[in-house]
């Protein structure tokens, strides 16, 4: 796994991928043991598109990612990249949107086991009534994000 660190307005993130696709984003450093730090030009890419993000000119990315979970999570990954950036979505619409309205604690669980921030907006999703809820990255950085693009978001089309 190759692993390189870059700082952000959000602190350090780290990048990992394996061959030629993203397989995590985080805050903060975790090596592990295994890891070889070292940029690759997929793990290139993703930095120059959060670097973009970050300068408020990116509202989509374009990589290729390999997030190892169970089938749900996957289903809830996959609808948490449906979510149009400068918008949110409840735990509960996010259940209805991968087919079980009941499962809003489960896909609760699944955005904190999401293993690429960011690029997989798990930061999108609040709770009913609009607060927060968690975040893995903690909670000063879902803020930071939701507000970053709720300011990027206007336009006068």
């Amino acid at each position: 796994m190759n692993v390189h660190y870059y700082e952000y307005p959000v602190g350090v993130v780290g990048i990992e991928a394996t061959g030629d696709a993203i397989t995590g984003i985080f805050f903060g450093n975790r090596k592990k043991a295994d890891d070889v730090i070292g940029e690759t030009s997929v793990i290139k890419s993703a930095a120059t598109q959060l670097d973009e993000y970050f300068a408020g000119n990116r509202k989509g990315f374009d990589l290729p990612l390999c997030a190892h979970g169970t089938s749900f999570q996957q289903s809830v990954w996959k609808a948490l990249c449906s979510i149009p950036y400068g918008e949110t979505r409840s735990y509960g619409e996010v259940a209805r949107a991968v087919g079980n309205a009941n499962a809003f604690r489960a896909v609760g669980a699944a955005n904190h086991c999401n293993p690429i921030a960011i690029v997989v907006p798990c930061h999108r999703v609040v709770r009913q009534g609009g607060s927060l809820g968690g975040y893995a990255g903690g909670l000063d950085i879902k803020k930071y994000l939701l507000e970053l693009e709720k300011s990027c978001s206007f336009s006068l089309g």
